[in-house]
């Protein structure tokens, strides 16, 4: 039989671990809440002062390059001024070079080629060539001909060899891959060299 000592007892036992419990809740939810407030604070400090991105720092700096399009009847390239990025990189540089041609002309000269072309990839050799590796859209849209195929390739060529001093010769890829030509007018399994007689005649030239 229970004595009245006895279950005094088992009631101070009782109080003490449903007190225990209570702290452990306690604890729990106070840690619970501290960390959901430091997690606010800290999309909060990043909210307001965003980390510092260093890559775009160094892409903030942008530089005069001369980009070539093309006269109406794709018979001459015509030059163009255009800001690109800086970069070190002459592989990277020659990338910033393309994009801005694949941007197509800011002035109503004549683009060299077709919308929805994109850049995949650049690699420069020790013997200045730069290999540059475009989407399949390139053949797919190009319009062909023999006089819209040179276009594209001087385009490129120039604009890239006259912007980047370490390249001295253009190749054009499809997908990493050599492509017999864009439209089975010109080779393009060579490297191909800038080509001064095909910018548009000066006026001592025209006359």
């Amino acid at each position: 039989m229970v004595t009245k000592r006895q279950r005094r007892s088992e009631e101070i036992k009782g109080k003490k671990k449903k007190k225990s419990t209570r702290i452990i809740y306690f604890s729990l939810i106070m840690a619970g809440i501290a960390a959901l407030l430091v997690l606010f604070f800290v999309l909060l400090f990043n909210a307001i002062f965003p980390p510092v991105d260093m890559d775009a720092l160094k892409k903030k700096e942008k530089h005069l390059a001369i980009i070539y399009f093309s006269d109406p009847q794709e018979r001459f390239l015509m030059p163009e001024k255009r800001y690109v990025y800086i970069e070190n990189d002459a592989a990277q540089q020659a990338r910033e070079i393309t994009k801005a041609l694949l941007d197509g002309s800011k002035t109503g000269l004549t683009n060299t080629f077709p919308a929805g072309v994109t850049v995949r990839d650049v690699r420069v050799n020790d013997e200045g060539i730069a290999s540059i590796s475009f989407s399949k859209n390139l053949t797919k849209l190009h319009p062909g001909g023999s006089t819209a195929e040179m276009a594209t390739i001087y385009s490129l060529t120039n604009s890239v060899t006259e912007n980047v001093s370490r390249i001295k010769k253009v190749k054009i890829l499809i997908d990493g891959k050599e492509l017999p030509s864009l439209k089975g007018h010109i080779s393009t399994k060579k490297a191909f060299s800038p080509n001064p007689d095909i910018f548009v005649p000066s006026p001592e030239e025209k006359s």
